[in-house]
């Protein structure tokens, strides 16, 4: 029992130290998250010089500094109209602004403004079918853009891309995506890969402007990383121990305390990753959290059965042995599959394809050579005869 009680103890510890995400705010001096004061002064550039109406006069405009050289300017109506003007630091290639669902870029749909090769500004909308280049779809996408054209200009070493939308209700939290890239769009409109990105949570509630700077792909990364070391990785080899070096008694044992527990806590990890990601741009993969979800409840029974293991000469052991091999081995099944299924659906591309294939099959090969082994030590002992029974004389 006491080995019980501390068990629990830890994992209300664990759950308790579940980190936060910090908050970017403006500070007094009107900096937003670490961004210096000369691209704030940038806010006080007078746009009628050089946008068309109705971006050049609009009133109650906002600007906010949101990441590296980015500024956002925007105005919203009562009629829930909003002005959206993005201006960012330019050389080539072309800037945008996604709007999300749920802060993932899949899905999303964004604006994206450009100057081509002879000098001409061009703009588009674009859906995020998908991760890869090819699923980046021109002229499509789910904006409530109004019959107001989109505007792109250069004014001096900035871009301004500018647009119109209007929504059905006061737009307030709202997860948006800004990306750059040094690349010419093509003229067919398909984008080139951005060279970099990041999402961000704007408050376009008028009087409480604040930004909250959130690296979801950072989390991302280490959700899956967490996740592959964890579940790929450690409780498997934890999980060959027992199997085939029971002969090291009672080092196998420790051996596989030891480790299963360390790939408990490291998965664990990956499911508060997991958890925080859901709360915070409402990730829906219900199946890749469903089997999350079950594998973690799997994972706690057989730690629990780990404390709870009744003494060999009880009767209920074979009972419990089976149990724990059982249950072990749908852990592992269901874990392995989840995390395909996660590194589908964050579009983690080839790499971590591989990357995974590479140790899924390292653990593969070991556990055949591992089983022909113990079979060659199984098929190498000398059977012995039962004392009692002698051959009788031939006479």
């Amino acid at each position: 029992m006491a080995n019980f009680r501390f068990f629990i103890g830890f994992c209300v510890l664990i759950l308790a130290l579940e980190p936060k995400l910090p908050a970017v705010l403006a500070d007094d001096s009107g900096n937003v998250g670490g961004v210096g004061s000369e691209v704030w002064e940038l806010c006080d550039t007078d746009l009628r010089t050089f946008l068309p109406p109705p971006y050049a006069n609009l009133s109650g405009v906002v600007c906010k500094p949101v990441w590296n050289t980015f500024i956002l300017r925007y105005s919203q109506s009562e009629d829930h109209v909003v002005n959206i003007i993005l201006s960012a630091v330019y050389t080539t290639g072309w800037v945008g602004m996604g709007f999300s669902k749920d802060g993932m870029m899949v899905g999303s749909s964004a604006m994206v403004g450009w100057l081509n090769r002879k000098g001409r500004a061009r703009v588009k909308q674009y859906f995020l079918q998908g991760s890869k280049e090819w699923q980046v779809i021109p002229d499509k996408g789910e904006l409530p853009l109004t019959g107001v054209p989109a505007s792109v200009v250069i004014h001096g070493a900035t871009i301004y891309l500018a647009f119109q939308l209007k929504f059905q209700t006061h737009l307030a939290r709202q997860p948006i995506i800004l990306a750059f890239g040094n690349a010419y769009p093509k003229h067919t409109g398909h984008l080139p890969k951005h060279e970099d990105k990041t999402t961000v949570t704007f408050d376009f509630s008028a009087g409480s402007v604040s930004v909250e700077s959130t690296d979801f792909g950072k989390m991302k990364k280490n959700h899956g990383i967490l996740g592959i070391i964890g579940w790929g990785l450690i409780l498997p080899i934890g999980a060959i121990v027992p199997r085939y070096f029971k002969h090291k008694d009672p080092l196998w044992y420790y051996l596989h305390s030891v480790i299963q527990i360390v790939g408990f806590v490291i998965g664990l990890g990956a499911v508060i990753l997991g958890r925080q990601l859901y709360n915070i741009i409402n990730a829906n993969f219900p199946t890749h959290r469903g089997i999350g979800i079950f594998v973690l409840v799997l994972s706690i029974l057989q730690i629990l059965a780990f404390f709870l293991r009744p003494n060999k000469d009880a009767k209920i052991r074979k009972f419990w042995n089976w149990y724990h091999h059982w249950m072990g081995r749908i852990a592992l099944f269901f874990g392995a599959l989840n995390i395909v299924l996660g590194i589908q659906i964050g579009g983690a591309g080839n790499d971590w394809k591989i990357g995974y294939g590479f140790l899924l099959g390292v653990v593969l090969v070991a556990v055949i050579v591992l089983e022909v082994l113990a079979w060659m030590r199984r098929s190498e002992k000398p059977t012995t005869m039962d004392p009692s029974f002698q051959m009788g004389q031939v006479e």
